[in-house]
């Protein structure tokens, strides 16, 4: 009966949950505004907004490669504040950003304080978690995203629908992407020795044994780099939806927490594989209602489908990744999760962006949905089976 009495919501892992909200809230209030900033501002066309955007994604995705490493092996308080201080600290160059140009640059670098960031919050949740509530801390630890993506974007367009201001939304980032600091200023880590590891092994940096999974989360996310970046343009050019993306991404996070909240029971209950075909299944189906039906109904309900389905999906995910790694390399299991979703995101972002420019939204749709079912197709042949295999709990 110990799995009953140990608290779930402990301290330190609540701090570190909303730490995670604030840093989303502030990622996410800027995103679905930045192609029509970009537009808007210095007059770039599609392909050039895909360049200019995949630069973060791009940028977090080599990070991610040395994060595992770095809080594996040194202090992960140390390494969670120097990340979330700088990624607060980078929202300060949007405003001042006189070009397209420097824009590029600030945005680029940016990704390298989100990239570690996420890594050692996620990391520093599962140490923080009793083991036996590990499954569901997981799952309910996502909520804090998912939450934060259903209301920042709301708010970003409500605000810019008032007063047409990029610099309030900016200034916002920068005071919620503090408070993610603050509130990890006061998690308390245990103190863990340095890990000492072969000085040219690859394996500090990714786990290449979950290479199946690897390819799945990358064909996953680049359907969402592209559906995630290109809503509100789309939206606006071809439907004449010029208000309504705040409401497509809170349909999306809507569906996103109603399936944490019911997954995260059965993930506690050893799940994880049913989770994830459940997920997947769900969610190809949104992305293909999204490509072939044009209209509200096309756009909205794919929205609560999606969530539905990557509600289910990404923690049974992160939990095979946990799963598949001795407790010692969390952190390269947590960074390879995020570097195979960054890999993923960021060529969706760029690819899209391609293919809407010289093909048209609608051909960029196409391919999103058939990387899509290619993930899932690697995840039915190839990815359930070898997790069911080789897991270490």
């Amino acid at each position: 009966m110990k799995e009953k009495t140990e608290k779930l919501w402990n301290s330190n892992y609540t701090k570190v949950w909303f730490a995670n909200f604030w840093l989303y809230f502030s990622f996410m209030l800027l995103t679905p505004l930045f192609p029509l900033y970009l537009s808007e501002q210095f007059d770039a066309n599609k392909q050039t907004i895909g360049l200019v955007l995949s630069g973060y994604t791009l940028t977090a995705l080599i990070i991610r490669f040395f994060s595992g490493y770095l809080v594996d092996s040194f202090p992960r308080k140390i390494i969670l504040l120097v990340s979330f201080g700088l990624f607060a600290l980078f929202f300060t160059g949007y405003p001042i950003a006189s070009s397209l140009w420097l824009f590029a640059v600030v945005r680029t670098l940016h990704g390298a304080p989100f990239g570690v960031a996420t890594v050692s919050n996620s990391t520093v949740a599962i140490d923080v978690l009793p083991s036996t509530r590990r499954a569901e801390g997981i799952g309910y630890y996502g909520l804090s995203n998912n939450v934060a993506t259903a209301i920042s974007p709301s708010v970003a367009l409500f605000i810019y629908s008032i007063n047409h201001s990029y610099d309030t939304l900016f200034a916002l980032a920068i005071a919620c992407s503090f408070i993610a600091f603050l509130f990890n200023t006061t998690v308390k880590t245990t103190s863990r020795p340095l890990q000492k590891r072969p000085p040219m092994s690859f394996d500090r940096f990714i786990m290449l044994k979950a290479w199946r999974h690897i390819i799945c989360m990358a064909c996953f996310a680049f359907a969402y780099g592209i559906i995630s970046t290109y809503i509100a343009i789309y939206g606006k050019e071809e439907l004449g939806i010029t208000g309504g993306t705040g409401l497509f991404f809170m349909l999306l996070s809507v569906g996103l927490i109603l399936s944490r909240l019911t997954g995260s029971r059965t993930l506690s209950q050893g799940k994880i594989t049913q989770n994830a075909s459940i997920g997947i299944a769900v969610s190809v189906i949104g992305y293909l209602l999204f490509a072939t039906v044009h209209n509200y109904w096309g756009y909205y309900g794919a929205a609560f489908i999606i969530g539905l389905g990557n509600g289910h999906m990404f923690p049974a995910f992160q939990s095979m990744f946990i799963n598949l790694a001795p407790n010692e390399r969390r952190g390269t299991a947590n960074s390879t999760l995020y570097v195979s979703w960054d890999t993923g995101f960021g060529l969706g972002v760029l690819l899209g962006g391609l293919m809407a420019e010289h093909a048209g939204y609608h051909a960029a749709f196409y391919l999103m949905v058939a990387v899509k079912a290619l993930g899932a197709i690697l995840y039915y042949l190839q990815a359930k089976g070898y997790f069911l295999k080789y897991k270490l709990r």
